[in-house]
């Protein structure tokens, strides 16, 4: 069993979650107004605390939040993230009119990038930002299986988080390790295809894949 924190109290870190803790693990969720999040309800089985409060406790931290204010958030909690593992799960995007991305906050780089040199005493791994979120906890509903792609420094950290994602219901075989940190900037470029997929499909589960 992990103490995992989750930065963020909306749709992804409930889904992820309810998910963890089915698994057996601590789950403790972050939020700028806790009292408010528990009145909502989290859908699952976990504490709230503030950001700050959950990454302490927190071996592993989960970055929920919106990725277009991620470095500035968690750079002022350099101190509770270090030494810990931090995967990074947003995408820093310009948004539209309509509130979709039209654009990359970082296009000659990655939010993942950024909150790495933010956070020297973290190990920052990204994974799980190229799918709709219900599939980030529930890969096999789809009729193609999918890839959670995997960016990161650490060796022992990318290990950790294959783990995890064992847990959330990924096959070893759906999970493709791109390499260092600076991969990322890939998977987080495929954010500017989902405008187009939301506007065809909806919100129906969708995710992206390598063909093998």
């Amino acid at each position: 069993m992990d103490n995992i924190g989750i930065l963020g109290s909306g749709r992804v870190a409930t889904v992820l979650a309810s998910k963890l803790a089915g698994a057996g693990h601590a789950i403790t969720i972050g939020t700028r107004d806790p009292a408010r999040a528990a009145a909502r309800g989290s859908g699952a089985q976990v504490e709230l605390r503030g950001h700050a409060e959950a990454a302490r406790r927190a071996a592993i931290v989960i970055n929920a939040t919106a990725g277009d204010t991620s470095v500035e958030r968690l750079g002022a909690l350099r101190d509770e993230l270090k030494g810990k593992i931090l995967i990074d799960v947003s995408n820093a995007t310009v948004r539209g009119q309509d509130g979709l991305p039209s654009g990359l906050l970082y296009p000659n780089g990655s939010v993942a990038e950024r909150l790495q040199e933010a956070l020297p005493e973290t190990a920052v791994v990204k994974t799980l930002n190229t799918m709709l979120f219900t599939v980030m906890a529930d890969p096999t509903s789809l009729r193609v299986a999918p890839t959670a792609f995997l960016s990161g420094n650490d060796e022992n950290a990318k290990a950790v988080v294959r783990r995890l994602l064992g847990d959330l219901g990924w096959p070893a075989d759906w999970i493709e390790d791109l390499g260092d940190i600076t991969t990322a900037r890939g998977p987080e470029a495929v954010a500017l295809l989902i405008p187009s997929v939301l506007r065809k499909r909806g919100l129906a589960p969708f995710a992206f894949a390598l063909a093998r």
